[in-house]
């Protein structure tokens, strides 16, 4: 039993299974046919391209533009008085057939669905261009001549002026009733800066240069608000082009800084902290290694959890420069003899990594307990704070190895942080402040020990508080001027107008918010070569030299010490000579003579005079005494 079998043969219906699975035959690349890549043209292009096509065929002319206005002759004229133009012009527009483009329109052709840009040339994109493309290039052109009109009259009416007249009395009176225009200040300016950087050409005949110059800051008090002193005194520290900069850049604050505080954190980890809590920074410079640059923050920048736990603090760029050529190292006795808030105290407790003695001193108590509290805040500890003034100091304490004076000033050069600088100052206060400046860095030189260092600094940028006080402690104390180790910055003045000062003034470095974008700043950095007090300025000008070359070489040491072994032996000559002679006072050519030979022997004059004066006013005196016994 089972199914009927159907022995019938059926035809295969198809490959087999594993043809079935088996995947399309593959050509090698080497094989295979290269196609040509094809391309598309846009619409306005293929139109272009028969058009060009036509033209090279012959069945098609180029029509060539025609003018408006040109007119007609009148042998161009047909009978029915119309040109040849207009004749071809009808015929492409004509409905009809025409046999002048093969018999079919241009814009019967079938053109193919493509989108894509056309890759026709620039001359056939000018052809080809739309009324709106062509008004726009003509608005262009007719832009550019104006411009350049504009520009020759320029140039011409600044010929015809180019010399500046001054407004005459009754004009400045007349402005000095009204409120000042700053438009025309501002103006008048310029001239005036212009006819100064060439005055013999471009003054104005019967006019001094006086004259310009007291114009000028008059017209610059006003625009900027200062008063005639301070102005002044800008006007002869500054070249005039540099003045400008300089009082532009004291109306714009300059950018706000921190620095690291390296006894807790570095300055990669604070920046990626504070960029977190969206704050815009960078590294403020080469030159620092602490510093940051914040340029906006969306939250305050003094309350966030790394300022309160101590990771930075809010200090000014130029605030590090002190320090930086103080150079403390590990171990030192360190003397900040003006410390308030605390800035360059942290900065240098960091330098020192918590070692050695650091005494932070300020005069006013409140603004101790600032330096307190910034101290504790960031982690330091081997400081101690005083509150006392700083010309005492000393007498109290010595043989400090480095010794930094932030010396308070004017503030002349922290104007954008202080803008009542501008009028609030005048001669009284520049002159005592440099007065106290001078008795501070002396107390400075005298707290240092023998090969110490001492840093000055002020805010300020006049010679008055800076060069000045600087040669005036060369004078007075046995130190030297020694280079600061900034990369940065301008040299000090070794001349100023009339006063001349030591040459190794140049050693130190000014700053400037015109060129450096940071607040005004003078640093200094003397070393001490004994606690010897000169009693003339003649004995460090030749003492000096001497213990340079002592460092130098010992050769010229023995040479140093014969010319002061004669110079001891010509004083006991002249003294054995003046024992031998008259007591009294030489008359004139004698005394011209003595004069003549050095200061050696006029000393040795007075000293004698000041003997004999004592004598007699011992005689007067021993008269009444004994008649009253």
């Amino acid at each position: 039993m089972g199914r009927k079998g159907n022995f019938v043969e059926k035809t295969p219906s198809g490959p087999g299974r594993k043809a079935k699975k088996q995947k399309p035959p593959t050509l090698p690349d080497h094989l295979k046919e290269a196609k040509e890549p094809r391309e598309t043209l846009g619409r306005r292009s293929q139109k272009r391209a028969a058009k060009r096509s036509a033209v090279k065929a012959g069945t098609a002319t180029r029509k060539k533009p025609v003018k408006k206005n040109k007119a007609v002759p009148d042998e161009s004229l047909d009978s029915e008085g119309m040109s040849d133009d207009d004749g071809e012009r009808k015929q492409l527009f004509d409905d009809g057939d025409s046999d002048s483009m093969g018999g079919q329109s241009e814009d019967d052709e079938p053109l193919d669905d493509n989108f894509k840009g056309s890759s026709g040339d620039s001359s056939d994109d000018d052809e080809e261009e739309l009324p709106i493309e062509k008004k726009s290039k003509q608005l262009k052109l007719k832009k550019k001549q104006e411009d350049e009109l504009g520009e020759k009259e320029l140039l011409m009416n600044i010929q015809q002026s180019e010399k500046y007249t001054l407004p005459s009395g009754e004009e400045i009176e007349k402005e000095l009733l009204l409120p000042p225009d700053l438009t025309i200040l501002k103006s008048r300016i310029k001239e005036v800066v212009g006819v100064l950087s060439d005055f013999t050409i471009k003054r104005e005949e019967g006019r001094d240069r006086v004259e310009y110059l007291d114009q000028l800051r008059r017209d610059l008090c006003s625009y900027y608000s200062y008063n005639d002193f301070l102005m002044g005194a800008f006007m002869e520290t500054f070249p005039l082009g540099e003045l400008i900069d300089f009082l532009e850049a004291n109306e714009t604050p300059r950018p706000m800084t921190i620095r690291t505080n390296t006894l807790k954190t570095r300055r990669r980890d604070l920046a990626q902290a504070l960029i977190n809590r969206g704050v815009n920074l960078d590294p403020i410079g080469k030159w620092s290694k602490v510093g940051l640059v914040i340029y906006n923050s969306q939250v305050p920048v003094g309350a966030t959890p790394e300022y309160l736990a101590g990771h930075y603090i809010l200090q000014g760029a130029s605030s590090f420069l002190p320090v930086m050529a103080l150079a403390p190292q590990e171990g030192d006795k360190v003397l900040d003899m003006s410390a308030a808030p605390g800035g360059k105290t942290s900065h240098i407790a960091a330098l020192m990594k918590n070692t050695g003695m650091l005494f932070a001193n300020d005069a006013n108590p409140d603004r101790a307990k600032a330096v307190v509290g910034n101290l504790h805040r960031l982690g330091v500890t081997n400081a101690v704070v005083m509150t006392y003034d700083g010309k005492v100091l000393p007498k109290m304490s010595r043989g400090y190895n480095r010794v930094l004076l932030d010396a308070p000033c004017s503030g002349t050069g922290v104007i954008s942080k202080d803008p009542s600088a501008k009028t609030s100052k005048d001669s009284k206060d520049i002159n005592r402040c440099s007065h106290l400046q001078k008795e501070l860095i002396l107390a400075a030189i005298d707290c240092a020990d023998e090969g110490g260092y001492i840093v000055y600094s002020t805010c300020s940028v006049l010679v008055q508080e800076n060069e000045w006080v600087v040669d005036y402690a060369l004078k007075k104390r046995h130190v030297k001027v020694v280079d600061t180790g900034l990369e940065f910055g301008r040299e000090g003045f070794p001349r100023f107008q009339k006063l001349v000062f030591h040459p190794s003034v140049k050693l130190c470095r000014r700053f400037y918010p015109h060129t450096h974008n940071m607040d005004g700043f003078f640093v200094a950095k003397l070393k001490k070569i004994s606690n010897n007090i000169p009693s003339t300025a003649e004995e460090i000008e030749e003492e000096e030299p001497a213990e340079e070359k002592n460092s130098n070489d010992s050769d010229d040491d023995t040479s140093a010490k014969s010319r002061r072994m004669k110079r001891k032996k010509g004083s006991k000559a002249n003294d054995s000579n003046n024992k031998n002679s008259n007591p009294k006072i030489k008359k004139g050519s004698d005394a011209k003579h003595e004069k003549a030979n050095g200061v050696a022997k006029t000393g040795i004059v007075k000293k004698k005079v000041g003997n004999l004066k004592k004598k007699v006013l011992g005689k007067q005196m021993k008269g009444p005494i004994k008649q009253r016994k």
